[in-house]
Formats: structure tokens, sequence, C-alpha cells
């Protein structure tokens, strides 16, 4: 027989061979490939989402919300929704006439919408301090009631916790206006107060801005004519500050003012006095279309002016600034993510300087992408002033 202690030994390291080989298997490169690791957006980094809000949910405060639901950059922490309850947040969310059902699943639990299994807080305050914000996480939040727009009245939101306010209108004040694509640059962390501007401003500024940097604008006016909004009336009614705005919607075409063209001299200031315009609602429910009729202080010709616009929109202005030079109509452009999209095939040139030009843009969804944009610009450039 074989010595017990041999037997032993031999025994033991036969079984430290095996221990040492299965670890050297398990942290094997191969067997590990940093998976769990991976920022589920895009795998270049692992930063943190942005913890979002949003203060009103009309017609773009839901958009906003189902684009942000859709971005792994966006956290959405809290959504103060007025009067509405849990129950018909989530029946709004869901279904729309215009960009249909919405993606993944909606449920409610006592005030929690539940959107794709995540759970987030929903408020009713009349004073939107109230609803905590900071306290839910949402430090950027999406002033959509049309009620806050300047410091004195959105600060409310500030005093409940949030770092920023982005306005998805135009500011009744001096707060900044910037309009992706355009004047991005110009924020630089120091306001806490910003709006997006309109939507016509957004469809018009980039067409503008690629048009004004290659040709210059020495004058210029601008009609867009606009689907009807929830401000209109359904059939007849009454509006003693616009008699024409108090008609039918559904049934009539009406002039009505704007501010959208000037609005794009706050984020292209050399076409101050130079750029102005006016509106005609007419009974279709989404997407708008500008027409811009200019003079140029360049003489040029319009197939220049489409290649500098395709250009452009393939490359320093792309995501903002679109190109087609199909034969389309306005349902062809429902859901369109885009600002402004040129249309080659609808402008015309009286001479070398003196040229129409024609954009479409979803009034609705194309603009909340701009909000949702302007959101996640204001944190990325905040983040990098204070590290």
């Amino acid at each position: 027989l074989s010595n017990p202690l041999s037997i032993f030994t031999e025994t033991m390291k036969l079984a430290l061979a095996s221990l040492l080989v299965g670890s050297a298997a398990a942290y094997a490169p191969s067997s590990f490939s940093g998976s769990a690791l991976k920022a589920s957006s895009n795998g270049a980094s692992m930063q943190m989402a942005t913890g979002m809000g949003v203060n009103g949910f009309g017609r773009i405060g839901r958009l906003v919300t189902r684009i942000m639901m859709e971005d792994e950059d966006c956290s959405l922490n809290a959504i103060n929704a007025g009067s509405a309850t849990p129950d018909y947040m989530a029946y709004q969310y869901k279904y729309d006439t215009i960009h249909g059902i919405a993606k993944g699943t909606v449920e409610v639990d006592g005030d929690f919408l539940v959107l794709n299994g995540e759970k987030i807080q929903t408020s009713r305050c009349r004073d939107p301090k109230e609803v905590g914000w900071g306290a839910l996480g949402a430090d950027y939040v999406c002033e959509s009631t049309g009620v806050f727009l300047t410091k004195e009245k959105a600060q409310s939101i500030i005093d409940g916790g949030a770092k920023k306010v982005i306005y998805s209108a135009p500011a009744k004040d001096d707060s900044q206006t910037i309009v992706m694509g355009v004047n991005q640059d110009e924020y630089d962390g120091s306001e806490d107060f910003v709006s997006c501007a309109s939507c016509t401003t957004n469809g018009l500024a980039p067409m503008v801005k690629a048009i004004n940097d290659e040709f210059g604008i020495d004058e210029a006016l601008m009609t867009t004519v606009h689907a009807m909004t929830a401000t209109q009336a359904v059939v007849d009614s009454s509006s003693r500050k616009d008699w024409r705005g108090g008609r039918a919607a559904s049934g009539n075409i009406i002039p009505s003012s704007t501010g959208a063209a000037k609005a794009v001299t706050k984020v292209i200031p050399s076409l101050v006095g130079k750029l102005t315009g006016m509106a005609f609602r007419v009974p279709t429910i989404d997407v708008s279309v500008v027409d811009l009729t200019a003079k140029l202080s360049k003489e040029t010709t319009y197939e220049e002016i489409c290649a500098v616009v395709k250009a452009k929109s393939e490359g320093e202005m792309k995501g903002f600034l679109g190109y087609s030079d199909e034969p389309l109509v306005s349902t062809d452009y429902e859901g369109d993510t885009r600002s402004s999209i040129f249309d080659a095939d609808a402008g015309i040139m009286l001479n070398p300087s003196f040229v129409k030009l024609v954009a479409w843009y979803d009034n609705e969804w194309g603009y909340s992408c701009r909000v949702v944009d302007l959101m996640k610009h204001c944190a990325a450039v905040d983040a990098k002033v204070s590290a």
C-alpha cells in the first residue's frame, strides 16, 4: 500500500492545480466583455441621465414627455399636470390623434404614472414651488403651461428645487432665447431661465441662418401657413382681442399676427429691423410651412441656394435644418424631428437677389424635440462649467 501521507500530498496538488486553472478561466479576457459597464445609449460614456420634470401636461408637455421616455439621456422624474388625475393623464399620454399610440406600457399606480415600467411622480399644484422638483430629482424643468414665462413667475419652479427652467414658448420678458442649431453656443450656464422660442421661430431661424450666413439678407417678409392650435375655437366663438381669431378654426383660413419672425432677430441680431412676418391659420391639425421672401445682399442662383442649404443640412446644421427635393405635402412631415425642412421644389426666384424660400415644420413634434434638446444642452454645458 502507498504511503497515506504521499496520497494526501498528491491529492492536494491536484486540487490546487484545478483551482488555479478554474480561476484563470474565470478571469480570462474572453469571459468578461464588460457589457455591464457599457452606457446604454451609445456605449461611449457612462454619464448619468439628466433628471427632468414637466410643468404642464398639454399638447407640448405630453409630447415632450414621450420624447424624454424614448431618450436614454433623460430621466423624467416629475410631472405637474394642473387638474388632470393620473388615470386621465395616462389616457392623454397613450392616445394621440396625430402622433398615434405611445410606445411602451402606460399604467397608473396611485399618484404615479408608470411609463415603460418607470414610476413618475405626478402632482396637481397650482403653485409649482409646491411640487418639490429638487427632492424628486427634477433638476431641469420644461415649463409648458404657458403661464410661467417670465423670470419672476418661473422663480417658483426654482424655489421648488429645480436648477433650470426651459420655457416651451417665447419668453414674456428678457429671459435668454436659444434656438438649437442657430445660437446654442450663447448659453454659458449663467442663465436660470431659457426660452426655446416658438415652433415657428424654430421653423424659420435655421433656414434664415443658412441663407444669411452665405448670401446676406437685406430685408425679408415671412408668412407662416400654420395648422390650427388649441387656443382657437372649433366653431364660431368670441374674442374681443382678435375678432377674426374668434371664428371657427375648423372651417376658415384666418389671418393672424405672429412674433416669430421678429423673434428670429433675438437669435440673429444682425437682422434686427430687417425681418418681420404674419400668419395664416388653416384647418389642418398639425404641420405648418413658412414662406420667406427675401432681398439678398449677394446675387446668386436658386440652384446655388439649394446647394448651400443641402450642404448645411448634411453638415453643421444636421438634425435641425432639413432638405427635401421630393413633391411632398404637409402630412408627409408629421412626426419629423427636424426644426425646418427646406423644400427645394417649392421656392422661386424673381432675379439674382430676390427670392421666395419655403420650409416645412411639424409644429408639435419637431418643436418638442427641440425643447428636449435644449434641456439636454443646458445640462451638458452646466456640467462642464461645474467640473
